[in-house]
Parts: structure tokens; sequence; C-alpha cells
């Protein structure tokens, strides 16, 4: 019997502060997005980006730690499974979302932005080496 294989890494930029609730027998759940940019050089020399978000989920006591320590524009690491929610709306209407399944997170970046929401140090690409610009980010 062979089994399979569903994992996810990425590092990107919060998109807002993370919101947590609970379930019904009281199980802290939280989410928040995560912006992933990427810019590359095409043939002809044109420099593009696209930035890709991901909606995470976080539970247990990942989840109370991600809401005490992620704020909106931090750099994170959050490693996790791919999962896809269905469900019908009060019109019933059929909806669809894929998210990341959390089962860890590593805050990066200069812990006195964490803490300061300051956004004075600009982030580097580990693709390029070079320091992005502020207008990849959308928020």
């Amino acid at each position: 019997m062979s089994r399979g294989l569903n994992k996810v890494q990425i590092i990107g930029h919060l998109g807002k502060d993370p919101e947590m609730r609970y379930t019904p027998s009281g199980k802290p759940v939280t989410t928040f997005s995560v912006a992933v940019s990427r810019s590359w050089n095409s043939a002809d020399g044109e420099r593009h980006s696209e930035t890709e978000w991901f909606n995470v989920v976080a539970w247990g006591n990942l989840a109370e730690i991600c809401k005490q320590y992620l704020v909106k524009g931090q750099q994170v690491y959050v490693e996790g499974r791919l999962q896809t929610r269905r469900w019908d709306d009060k019109e019933g209407q059929k909806h669809t979302s894929v998210e990341i399944v959390a089962n860890e997170m590593m805050m990066l970046g200069d812990r006195r932005d964490a803490n300061s929401h300051a956004q004075d140090t600009e982030p580097t690409s580990a693709e390029n080496g070079s320091a992005m610009a502020e207008d990849e980010f959308p928020f």
C-alpha cells in the first residue's frame, strides 16, 4: 500500500492581524492570510511580480500562539497541509475554499517589527538576494 504526502511550506507576510474564535467544545482556532510574493525577469528583461494569498488555519495551542504574537505585515514561515472546505450559503450557492492547516509556525524578520508594527526594514528575497520593493506587498 502506498502512502500519500500533503505538505505545504510558505514564507510570506500577514495581510491582517489573526482572528481567533472558539469551537462550541471550547477548542481555539485562529485564521489569518499570508501573502507570498515572487518576482522574475522575462526574456525581454522586463521585471514582473505576482502575489499569491493563502488562508491559514491554526488549532489548539498553535492557534493561541499565532493570535498572541503575529501581527499584520509580519514575515512568517508556515508549515502544514492543504485542506479543501466546501459549504452551501444561505441562498444555496456552493462555495469552495482551499486553506493551509498549520502544524508549525515560525516568526521571521526583526522582532521589534512585530512588537511595534514598524516596517522600517525591507525584507530580502531569498530568490534573487536583493531587497524587495515596498510595492510588491499589497498591504
